[in-house]
């Protein structure tokens, strides 16, 4: 697999990436600058997911409890059917005190294409708190359906903390969730104290979570968690946590705060890393309004110990 068959930025103006591979066909969704819509893309090989035609799948209302900033949309296909779940916060959130309240949300499709077929809105996935949380994801493990999400805990200081429970239905978790690891250490608490966009891959006897950390400015990182494939998940003293994330800006190549990433892999089985960063650190106001976090690809490499070796950002090649 070679490094520069790959366009680098891939899509512009695309942060917090998701690429599925499910039955020969790659799918992309991911945060529009606008925060306003839900958008898949498809396409046979990854090559050609920029070149590919977005379609809106889901727009947001004018008011009410999605109506303002849709963030980190994921597409999942469990049981036959799609789901895409995504953060969203309520009208009255606009102004800097109540910015981040957002909750999570799931969509069903039913219908064998997702592009063309009907979202369903199936209301907020309820967690143990009721209080901001973003950055779903879902995944399979010892024959069950897990959930595992960022989430701020009022106890604990910080924005948000890596939570997993298993799923009673695709939109309702059940069982009491265990937090897998909170900001505490340096690198995961400059400008804020933030773990979240959790993501999933597997290797050998392996079961990783990579998130991210820090502000999402050139501060923002990866980090890594790990446990044995065979371990009971929901007890937080089986998982393994990176002291030193393993992701991070590289000023030499000139890839700032690469972070919120996804895992996908090659027709012939290689695992990708699907990232976001920006290729400047001088942000006008906001970050979060600055929409030039691109998405990125990079092959992911193992050693010889099965540890997964995410190596430097790749500088832009276009």
């Amino acid at each position: 697999m070679n490094q520069e068959q790959w366009p680098n930025p891939f899509i512009e103006q695309r942060a917090d990436p998701f690429i599925l591979l499910h039955e020969d066909c790659y799918y992309f969704i991911a945060s529009v600058p606008e925060y306003d819509r839900l958008e898949i893309r498809r396409a046979d090989t990854i090559s050609e997911l920029p070149e590919a035609q977005p379609t809106v799948v889901w727009r947001k209302p004018n008011h009410g409890p999605m109506s303002e900033l849709i963030w980190a949309p994921e597409l999942h296909h469990i049981d036959g059917k799609w789901y895409i779940y995504f953060a969203a916060t309520h009208t009255q959130a606009l102004d800097q005190l109540n910015m981040f309240q957002h909750r999570m949300f799931a969509l069903e499709c039913a219908d064998a294409d997702p592009l063309t077929g009907k979202w369903v809105e199936k209301g907020q996935v309820k967690t143990q708190f009721d209080s901001f949380c973003l950055d779903a994801t879902t995944f399979k493990h010892q024959g069950k359906q897990w959930y595992l999400w960022a989430q701020k805990d009022p106890d604990i200081a910080g924005n948000s903390n890596i939570y997993l429970a298993e799923l009673e239905t695709p939109w309702a978790i059940k069982g009491t969730p265990v937090m897998l690891s909170k900001p505490e250490l340096d690198w995961e608490c400059r400008g804020f104290l933030v773990n979240e966009g959790p993501a999933v891959v597997v290797h050998g006897d392996k079961l990783f979570v990579s998130y991210s950390a820090s502000a999402t400015d050139e501060n923002y990182c990866i980090g890594l968690l790990w446990i044995d494939l065979h371990a009971d998940p929901t007890n937080p003293a089986n998982w393994h946590k990176s002291p030193q994330p393993v992701f991070a800006t590289s000023y030499e190549n000139k890839q700032f705060g690469p972070g919120h990433n996804s895992f996908t892999k090659t027709k012939d089985g290689k695992d990708v890393l699907v990232y976001h960063a920006r290729n400047y650190t001088e942000i006008e106001g906001d970050p979060l309004y600055d929409p030039n976090r691109h998405t990125r690809l990079k092959t992911l490499e193992w050693d010889e110990n099965g540890m997964p070796v995410f190596g430097i950002p790749p500088a832009d090649n276009r």
